[in-house]
């Protein structure tokens, strides 16, 4: 348990630590999702949990409110699951581990799940503390966010009145996100004939990259371990003889790829290695200065024969070489935010087929279609299956809104200053709300985060705190 008694925000961490000793990574939300709905019966509130192990809980106005329009505090119950390479844990059944450092909350040797644990914390503690001033509130606790926004896809919004949402999956108090993008996933499953070849088995391990979020990150020339990877080959198809036998790296499409390792089989070991090493030389020197940690170590292991993707291999490297990858495109109308982009997040090898999958993203839906059709045009001439799904729409700006004059007004009041308002490059659940919520007015804050689905993953103790303090003053003031 995080030893934070004397904080302002005592319960929010509380509540945070307990998030953390359940394991709830997407696709793995029971036991998160009973958790949600055991609190609502010890505090006698009405609940609902869905067949996506969605939870509504619904809470009373305080006394004075009862008038007052009711309220979404919305977060989501799952975590990116990262894990450095040689620390041991089984995100199916094994808690993370926290700890303080500073003015951080970090965990030991993973992510840290603050997005979106906080969230769901300082709510849980808003809910159970009958002596603060609000309206009615509905708090919406969906799940599956982080692969594509499933749970709140399927979520009833008959069984919400409310058409004012707060939303808590930002990363900074001083920053009013009021628009987001939509997005999708896509993949390329490429079959191939396995073919045998003798030689030496040689594994290259690259390692070591940034990775982070594939939408807030992707402008900020962090390099994919797969594309890079398909780099090294390439160079080495030109110098080396050698069969491919997997390429893998990356397995969250929403998560730009921090390692891929590399199989292949070489009839010359000796030199494959000392050209790979050679050129991995000119990459670390070419990266450095945006990717001080790269590395990258070739392996060389045991004489045989081997199953390899056979007359394949030259078409593959040169497809993950080029394709469609980072920032499309840059809004012409709101100045520094990326408008379109994609993330190919998951390059696998399976028994006869490759599997690659990216996270496509825009903040304009025309432009996104165009985007499936490009990736779709780039895989026509290859014998593959093609398939697109995850779709979730992107979140206008509304200038109309209530909610965002509030948040500046109070912001002003608390800390003196005026927050900015702003646009991500990412999808938030916002989306699918406003697109069946008429008249919705909706922010998205958060306490600072940083390098979120990383490994380097940390939350701001003192942020916290301003921010829970913050959204008391703003359920106050919703009379």
């Amino acid at each position: 348990m995080l030893n934070l008694d004397k904080s302002s925000a005592n319960r929010v961490f509380h509540y945070f630590s307990e998030i953390c000793a359940i394991p709830h990574g997407s696709g793995n939300m029971a036991e998160i999702s009973k958790y949600c709905v055991n609190f609502a019966k010890k505090h006698g509130l009405k609940y609902i949990k869905d067949d996506s192990s969605n939870v509504i809980i619904y809470k009373a106005a305080s006394k004075g409110y009862e008038k007052a329009a009711s309220i979404i505090l919305q977060g989501h119950l799952d975590m990116v699951c990262q894990k450095e390479s040689d620390y041991d844990i089984d995100f199916l059944k094994d808690a993370i581990n926290p700890y303080i450092d500073g003015d951080f909350i970090k965990a030991h040797g993973t992510t840290l799940g603050a997005d979106n644990g906080i969230a769901v914390a300082m709510i849980l503690a808003i809910l159970e503390n009958n002596d603060l001033l609000h309206p009615a509130i509905e708090a919406v606790f969906t799940t599956d966010e982080e692969i594509g926004l499933l749970g709140a896809a399927t979520l009833d919004k008959g069984l919400l009145s409310a058409k004012k949402m707060i939303n808590l999956d930002s990363e900074s108090p001083d920053v009013i996100t009021v628009s987001c993008a939509g997005g999708s996933d896509f993949s390329a499953i490429i079959p191939f004939e396995s073919v045998k070849a003798q030689g030496t088995k040689a594994t290259i391990i690259i390692d070591g990259l940034k990775g982070g979020h594939s939408g807030v990150m992707i402008d900020k020339g962090r390099v994919n371990a797969d594309i890079l990877g398909a780099r090294l080959l390439y160079h080495l198809s030109k110098h080396c003889d050698f069969e491919l036998i997997s390429i893998n790296g990356g397995d969250k499409g929403n998560a730009i790829p921090l390692k891929c390792e590399i199989e292949v089989c070489t009839k010359d070991a000796f030199s494959f290695k000392n050209t790979a090493e050679e050129y991995i030389k000119i990459i670390k020197s070419e990266i450095s200065c945006r990717e001080p940690d790269f590395e990258a170590e070739i392996i060389i292991g045991e004489f045989g024969k081997f199953d390899t993707i056979g007359k394949l291999k030259d078409r593959l490297i040169s497809t993950i070489l080029c394709i469609p990858n980072g920032v499309i495109e840059m809004s012409a109308e709101i100045d520094g935010l990326v408008e379109t982009s994609l993330n190919l997040g998951i390059l696998k090898t399976e028994q006869n087929k490759i599997i690659m999958a990216s996270a496509l993203r825009s903040n304009k839906k025309t432009s996104l279609e165009f985007l499936e059709e490009k990736m779709i045009a780039y895989f026509e001439g290859m014998d593959c299956e093609i398939k697109t799904g995850g779709h979730y729409p992107p979140w206008e700006f509304n200038p109309d809104s209530q909610l965002i004059g509030l948040y500046k007004e109070q912001f002003q009041k608390v800390f003196g200053a005026v927050p900015k308002v702003e646009a991500v490059h990412a999808g938030l659940e916002c989306g699918v709300f406003a697109d069946v919520i008429d008249g919705f007015d909706c922010i998205s804050v958060g306490p600072e985060m940083y390098d979120i689905h990383t490994t380097k993953e940390r939350l701001s103790i003192s942020s916290t705190e301003q921010l829970y303090k913050l959204l008391l003053e703003i359920l106050a003031q919703c009379r």
